[in-house]
């Protein structure tokens, strides 16, 4: 039984922080965990250009987050684990994709239309300060994506857009030059843990309210103290629920120490113990380590031989020979092997397909053809998945599930799925069928 892949991108453009521990970090890890999961985790550095100009920083923010998830379990052995920037097939994909994006779809983008929605705010011209990176930045992301062939990529309800994007892009490359890339899937974190910075709002680097994962442990202790609280004096009972103290607290400690810090709330305890008790619960799970971190970041070599070898594995496993494919796919072809145009369309026949679409109407289609003549015209679906399905069946089942009815509709079981198509016959369509799993 194949693995369901499963990939996440992490963008270097800053210093890990408790909130991408508890809402990113450790939930990944413990997923990658699971034995039928092949995980994919990359450090994003080419999408870090997009926002950050500053060289070391990018470098510096690199070598923390793949220290940091590495002290924190990550076992680069059972996973892949790479930096982006060592996959030249990365930026290539790219470009094949670009070659197939519609603009349309691009103009759509969230933070593309943020940006632009920015500027007419302030009465500038649309695309001030909008790069071509900026713009492109969702066609890189499917490379990403497209090049592994994930099947599911963990994302916020935010990102999805940029998943359908991919599809939309790996459905086009896969209309045109035949079926080289599996359709991905969000698989969206709907509880992703949101932790409270030190004001009170979200913890993030945008606002500056963040607290370093791997602070020394004085100054953990110094800035758990500096979070905002009410005035509500030692004794009086606190509210648990709407403090940034107890949240923080909860996302550390187990059920029961949660349930103990909630009755101290109701019995009144003071800021200063709550937020002792808070330093004490962090810096039990994080000093362990924060000392494996310190000795990875005292190593850059060793992290940086780790991610060369991943990168090298997964280059030499999957990235150079889909590579290989697509070139000679789109045409990118050794000029000394140039067949006639007989030749090449009996190369191009020699096994039939199938091919997944989009129609204007906005549902999804596929055709199955043999060369030039089309043999079956599926009816639309609502969803890419529905049209995936389908084609998964009909070559799991064979010709035997068909049947074929009047007016040449065709049917697999009792459900209709399409047309037979150029003159086509059932016995076409069986044989067609059994060449393509002769073939694969």
């Amino acid at each position: 039984m194949s693995r369901t892949r499963v990939l996440t991108g992490i963008t270097t453009s800053g210093t890990p922080h408790l909130g991408n521990y508890v809402g990113a970090v450790r939930p990944a890890i413990a997923a990658s965990r699971d034995p039928n999961v092949e995980s994919y985790y990359f450090l994003a550095d080419y999408h870090a250009l997009i926002k950050v100009s500053d060289p070391a920083r990018v470098q510096r923010s690199t070598l923390e987050i793949a220290a940091t998830w590495l002290a924190c379990g990550l076992d680069p052995a059972s996973v892949w684990f790479y930096r982006q920037s060592d996959i030249p097939e990365i930026p290539e994909l790219t470009w094949f994709l670009s070659c197939v994006a519609g603009k349309g779809i691009l103009n759509r983008a969230h933070a593309y239309k943020a940006s632009v929605d920015k500027n007419r705010a302030e009465a500038l011209d649309d695309d001030a300060a909008i790069t071509a990176g900026l713009f492109m930045y969702p066609v890189l992301m499917a490379a990403d994506i497209l090049l592994f062939n994930a099947h599911k990529v963990p994302v916020g309800r935010d990102q999805v857009q940029h998943i359908e994007m991919a599809r939309d892009f790996g459905q086009r490359f896969n209309h045109l030059y035949g079926d080289h890339f599996t359709l991905p899937e969000a698989a969206i974190e709907e509880h992703v843990a949101t932790l409270p910075g030190l004001d009170g709002r979200k913890m993030s680097k945008s606002y500056d309210n963040t607290i370093p994962l791997f602070a020394p442990r004085e100054q953990l202790k110094k800035l758990i103290a500096g979070i905002v609280t009410d005035s509500r004096a030692p004794g009086e009972p606190k509210d648990a629920d709407n403090s940034n103290v107890f949240q923080l607290y909860q996302a550390f400690a187990s059920t029961e120490e949660t349930a103990a810090m909630r009755q101290a709330y109701a019995d009144g305890i003071g800021w200063g113990d709550a937020k002792q008790t808070l330093f004490e619960r962090i810096d039990a799970e994080v000093a362990p380590l924060r000392e494996k971190y310190e000795a990875l970041m005292a190593r850059p070599a060793e992290i940086e031989a780790i991610l060369r070898d991943g990168a090298a594995r997964l280059r030499a496993r999957h990235a150079t020979p889909l590579l290989a494919r697509l070139r000679e796919a789109v045409g990118l072809r050794d000029l000394s092997n140039v067949a006639s145009s007989a030749t090449a369309k009996k190369e191009k026949s020699a096994l039939p397909m199938f091919k997944q679409y989009r129609e204007a109407d906005g549902r999804f289609y596929f055709k199955f053809v043999d060369g030039e003549r089309v043999l079956v015209q599926s009816i639309g679906f609502a969803s890419p998945k529905d049209a995936g399905q389908l084609i998964a069946r009909l070559k799991r089942e064979g010709a035997s599930a068909l049947r074929h009815a009047e007016a040449d509709a065709l049917h697999l079981g009792e459900e209709l799925i399409g047309h037979l198509h150029d003159a086509a016959q059932l016995a076409d369509v069986a044989e067609a069928l059994a060449q393509l799993a002769d073939g694969e």
